[in-house]
C-alpha cells in the first residue's frame, strides 16, 4: 500500500492526479502506475486501469486472477468494474470516496446516475438496432472458436 501512496503524491509532481494503484501477485509486483488522465487526454486513464493494462500485458492474460490490487483511493465504478472484470483475488485501498469528493473528486452523480431508469439520466439514452445487433451475440453463441471471458 506504501507503493501505491507513494505513487499517488509522486504523481501530482508528473501533472497528474493524486492517485496511485499496484498489482501484486504471490507477493511480486506486477504493475504500478499513477493517475494520467490530464496527461494522456484520457478519461479512462484512471491508475487502477492503468496498473490492470500493464500487469494484463506483462502476465500475457486478461484474466488477474490471483492477483491483489493496491489503490490509494476507494476506486471509482469505472475502476471497480474493470477490477471485477479482470478476476482481481482482492482489493485494499488508503483514501476512501468520500476523502476524495472533499479535494473535488465526486462520483456521487455517476452512482445517482446509475439508479436511474435510462430516460430519466442525464445521458440522453435510447436503445437502437437491438434486433440488428442480435447477429453478433448469436455468432459468438454459437462459435466454437471463442474464448470465454
Amino acid at each position: 500500500m506504501q507503493m501505491a501512496i507513494n505513487l499517488s503524491i509522486e504523481n501530482i509532481d508528473k501533472g497528474g492526479g493524486p492517485f496511485g494503484a499496484v498489482i501484486v501477485k504471490g507477493n511480486k509486483v506486477i504493475a504500478a502506475s499513477g493517475n494520467s488522465v490530464t496527461n494522456d487526454n484520457d478519461p479512462t486513464a484512471h491508475a487502477e486501469i492503468n496498473t490492470i493494462r500493464a500487469a494484463s500485458k506483462k502476465l500475457g492474460t486478461f484474466d488477474l486472477s490471483g492477483c491483489e490490487i493496491y489503490s490509494s483511493c476507494e476506486p471509482c465504478p469505472m475502476c471497480l468494474g474493470a477490477i471485477y472484470w479482470a478476476r482481481i483475488d482482492k482489493l485494499y485501498f488508503a483514501n476512501t470516496k468520500k476523502d476524495a469528493d472533499a479535494i473535488g473528486f465526486s462520483d456521487n452523480f455517476i452512482y445517482d446516475e446509475l439508479e436511474k431508469p435510462y430516460q430519466e439520466r442525464n445521458l440522453k439514452t435510447e436503445t437502437m438496432m437491438r434486433e440488428e445487433a442480435q447477429e453478433a451475440f448469436l455468432k459468438w453463441m454459437n462459435s466454437e472458436n471463442k474464448t470465454e471471458y
